[in-house]
């Protein structure tokens, strides 16, 4: 009986030891280019077979082609731009033709890419395409327009050794481990369950039922590479995954957790996770209500239909090679006491729901969490890594122009806080950071959003550690402070303050008569004078400080903390 197609091996872009060996030493002549952590997922799931038929970075046909309809030069589906996106200083140094050493961010050699494209992308017409919209909102789209490097280089790779992961490492499956488990368990149909959250009762039930619906063995195959920012982190997730795997059948269920960094691209992210599980040697898939959605868009809409997703999947799904099992919302029926998928409920029933939102908020509080919901020992991982709220870090991040007051309702703030103990509380201040950790920058708008993030770093490190820390730049830019956000939202919460002082009352106070000299171009890049200064559009709480005196001020922040249960004023 010949071999299934699922289960005989998939090329992979390795060469063999030997060779690996050479062009270690033949590296050394190389420029390098340190891969960011997306690329360093993508570079990985290249290497092992996990996005056949890619042989490399695309080239700027197929990123044309890709973008344009989802299909690479030769024709084949597919649907997201897996590119590598560079500074504009390493650009100028590369030609096509030039061979580039690909390392992590320890400087280890993975690949080398032989660069055959460069080029400068329309980033906008990428993020209408491929995400539907050019809107800031989306983490991608965001990610392309302020996180990505301005010019795209293609061109295949030639895997040299795989990024170690020093986690979960008996749990990590590359597409031909998968496939070799497969064919030694004598499994033929298996359907993968795609997640990027923790497992709560009701996706146990929509597992049994489509393992069930497939007449196949199940799959649970989380993404711990990137997911979307402020997702429970993975080594939580992959505890929980851990804790329920015994609520499975052992014979029929198998636990693997896969590298992938995701875009949160809806439907054309749908089709990708389709075509990289059929490399992985599966016959089907789950999709779920708004499959890999990243929640709203700048209107406060769903950025897409939670039914698009599934349209899609079908549509292509002769030519991914998965068959998809659709996936209802599973709701806990009170008077029936399990769960039911929501079109399938008698009229009149007791419907009982849990949001992520209630979820977070549960935790955040201390309050219980129903076992109807979900199994004791999630919600003992879950609780673990997010205690009740006024026993986390956080930051409380001021910014305004320069002399509006940061700095001392900061100050006032921290006093408060010292006062009433319980967290360590440390104060970012603008000029002390500049003096300590930033005193060879300048005032240049490349200057000024390093200055920032680095103040955003030690923030996070000190909100992961459960203190309190309080920054007061001016932090004139909105993308800037977005990705400090983002930094310090893994680990806790960023309390924005806009001290929203206007610049002709700065200008009166102008303690440090930095506005005259500014006015007389004795200053250059200025902000509010000769530089912008970017209002926040939505902080959690904007301040007002004329006529109004520091004291009360701080007690407005103080108020707004409590209100965010972030600290109990009793």
């Amino acid at each position: 009986m010949s071999q299934q197609p699922n289960l005989a091996p998939i090329p992979e872009l390795y060469v063999n030891a030997d060779s690996a060996q050479k062009l270690k030493a033949d590296a050394g002549d190389m420029l390098s280019w340190d891969l960011t952590p997306r690329q360093l997922c993508d570079v990985e799931l290249l290497m092992n077979g996990g996005f056949y038929p890619l042989k490399g970075f695309l080239t700027e046909a197929d990123y044309d082609g890709v973008v344009e309809n989802m299909r690479l030069a030769s024709g084949s589906l597919w649907p997201m731009p897996v590119t590598l996106d560079v500074s504009q200083d390493f650009a100028d140094k590369i030609e096509p033709g030039t061979d580039i050493a690909l390392r992590d961010q320890e400087g280890v050699i993975l690949a080398i890419l032989s660069v055959t494209d460069k080029w400068v992308p329309n980033k906008k017409r990428e993020a209408e395409k491929v995400f539907g919209a050019d809107d800031l909102a989306h983490p991608a789209v965001n990610y392309l327009h302020n996180v990505a490097g301005p010019v795209y280089l293609g061109g295949p790779i030639t895997g040299i050794q795989p990024p170690t992961h020093y986690d979960f490492r008996a749990r990590r499956d590359t597409p031909n481990e998968l496939r070799a488990f497969f064919r030694k368990m004598g499994w033929r149909r298996i359907v993968a369950f795609q997640t990027r959250n923790p497992l709560h009762r009701a996706h146990q039930e929509l597992t049994f039922r489509a393992a069930r619906e497939a007449q196949a063995n199940l799959l649970i195959h989380p993404v711990v590479g990137m997911t979307k920012p402020g997702d429970v982190d993975h080594f939580t997730r992959v505890r929980c995954y851990e804790a329920v795997l015994d609520k499975y059948p052992a014979a029929t269920t198998h636990l693997s957790l896969l590298n992938l960094a995701m875009r949160m691209g809806g439907p054309r992210e749908a089709v990708w996770h389709g075509i990289i599980r059929r490399n992985h040697g599966l016959t089907h898939m789950i999709v779920g209500r708004d499959h890999a959605g990243p929640g709203k868009n700048s209107q406060g809409q769903d950025f897409y239909d939670p039914y698009a997703a599934q349209d899609l999947f079908r549509q292509h799904q002769d030519e991914i090679g998965v068959e998809m099992v659709d996936f209802k919302q599973m709701v806990y029926v009170q008077e029936r006491a399990q769960y039911e998928p929501r079109d399938e409920v008698e009229e009149g029933a007791t419907i009982l729901d849990i949001s992520g939102t209630e979820l977070r908020r549960r935790l955040r509080e201390g309050l219980e969490i129903p076992e109807w919901f979900s199994f004791p020992e999630v919600v003992t991982q879950l609780r673990r890594t997010s205690p009740p709220r006024d026993q986390q870090g956080f930051t409380v991040f001021f910014t305004g122009l320069s002399g509006s007051g940061k700095s001392t309702i900061a100050n006032a703030l921290m006093v408060k806080l010292m006062e009433m103990g319980g967290r360590p509380v440390t104060l970012l201040d603008g000029d002390v950071v500049r003096k300590h950790l930033s005193s060879e920058l300048g005032f240049s708008k490349e200057h000024r959003d390093i200055n920032i993030k680095r103040i955003g770093y030690v923030a996070s490190e000190i909100t992961k550690n459960g203190g309190i820390a309080i920054c007061a730049p001016i932090a004139p830019y909105t993308a800037t402070r977005r990705a400090v956000r983002e930094m310090i939202e893994q680990y806790g919460a960023f309390v924005e303050v806009h001290v929203a002082t206007s610049i002709e009352e700065c200008e009166r106070r102008d303690r440090k008569g930095l506005y005259k000299l500014a006015r007389e171009g004795k200053i250059k890049e200025f902000t509010g004078i000769s530089d912008p200064y970017e209002e926040p559009a939505t902080p959690e709480l904007r301040v007002q400080t004329e006529g109004v005196d520091v004291d009360y001020a701080a007690q407005q922040v103080l108020l707004k903390l409590e209100q965010m249960g972030l600290i109990g004023l009793s």
